[in-house]
């Protein structure tokens, strides 16, 4: 057998397999590491850069509550985003049970984040990847897997049993390809694997078993359900809080048992869902909380002018609900959720005063924030 390093985790590879590459890849990174002390805090490569991420307390909103309200800094994974965790766990899966091999590809449906961590973690080892998206994410978010060298091709928004959805169509071209594979980020449960193994975890260990309650939004489920599994485990009297945006339908279904849209076009990216994923079902969740855009895009403006902190539309939803929970609450408990991704990924959208005032929320935006429009 042969040994492979996955990002601080150590897989057995047959050397018989197709994948024998990436242990022979791996193997050389850990002989490299060997040369390095283990205080020195080098890194064997990208993969290794997915998970670890700080808590930051916001200390404003921390003191207005008199509780500690932390956010995990999940745009310092290596990939910028909270997707790097589940990436790897993802190419992870299909590189060990035989499914990707060598020179493969990597296919997915995207709302641009997990994309984005795919495309590093397919440079890093070898592999291509083609991504559908829906065609109202953000450029930037676009040209950036571009960059990447990824294959992307925008769509039209359709709905989930619409054989024109972006993830089935994503399915049907792993299918007709030899030697490709659908990663399945909604309905692949390695991805609530990542976070219950790494996220939730780094949670407990931070914040010395002290949190009280995790508020976070959702898209996939898998963020959600794998940190408030852990968790609950640990202590279940923690709380677990479902963020939901304008247009989704998942405030709803946890409040009123409905599947039924929230009114609203919504700002934020990557969150929000219109069914029950395989990666959210079952989730221990607790209570739902609806965010709207003007509350969104102001949250996000606040972190940027009070917290030096530039960061994107489900961040500012994700501190907008942990702020109300803390408020909820009372003195005294810690409250902890996380800034997904970084700003820059929305700079012509929510950092925009055109898209802005197209959306009917320049006005709402205070004074003092304005500035940091352009």
């Amino acid at each position: 057998m042969a040994s492979c390093k996955f990002g601080g985790l150590v897989q057995n590879v047959p050397r018989f397999c197709g994948f024998r590459h990436v242990a022979l890849r791996c193997a050389s990174q850990q002989a490299a590491a060997t040369r390095q002390t283990k205080a020195s805090g080098v890194k064997t490569g990208f993969m290794d850069l997915a998970g670890g991420t700080p808590l930051i307390r916001l200390n404003r909103m921390s003191e207005e509550t008199g509780c500690e309200i932390l956010a995990k800094a999940e745009f310092m994974n290596g990939g910028g985003s909270v997707k790097d965790r589940p990436a790897l766990y993802l190419i992870r899966e299909a590189v060990n049970s035989g499914k990707l091999r060598p020179g493969g590809t990597i296919i997915e449906g995207t709302a641009g984040n997990t994309g984005i961590g795919l495309a590093h973690m397919c440079n890093s080892m070898g592999y291509k990847c083609v991504f559908y998206m829906p065609n109202i994410m953000s450029q930037e978010k676009i040209d950036l897997l571009r960059t990447l060298g990824a294959e992307v091709r925008p769509v039209p928004v359709v709905p989930w049993s619409d054989p024109a959805n972006y993830n089935n169509q994503a399915a049907a071209l792993a299918e007709s390809m030899d030697n490709a594979y659908w990663t399945h980020q909604f309905d692949n449960l390695a991805n609530k694997r990542s976070h219950y193994e790494t996220t939730g975890p780094e949670i407990w260990r931070d914040t010395d078993g002290t949190v009280d309650a995790v508020v976070l939004g959702t898209g996939t489920g898998g963020t959600l359900a794998g940190v408030s599994t852990y968790l609950k485990e640990q202590n279940p009297d923690i709380k677990a809080f479902l963020v939901d945006p304008p247009g989704s339908m998942l405030y709803n279904y946890f409040k009123h048992g409905k599947l039924e849209p929230s009114e609203g076009r919504g700002i934020a990216e990557g969150v929000g869902q219109t069914r029950i994923t395989k990666n959210l079902e079952g989730a221990p969740i607790d209570d739902a909380i609806y965010v709207a855009d003007q509350d969104i895009v102001n949250t996000v403006l606040r972190l940027l002018n009070e917290d030096g902190l530039f960061v994107g539309g489900s961040s500012g939803m994700n501190v907008f609900a942990a702020y109300t929970v803390a408020q909820k609450m009372g003195p005294g408990h810690t409250i902890v959720t996380a800034l997904c991704d970084g700003g820059q990924r929305y700079f012509n959208k929510i950092f925009s005063q055109a898209e802005l005032e197209e959306r009917g929320l320049y006005e709402g935006v205070p004074d003092e924030y304005k500035r940091c429009l352009h």
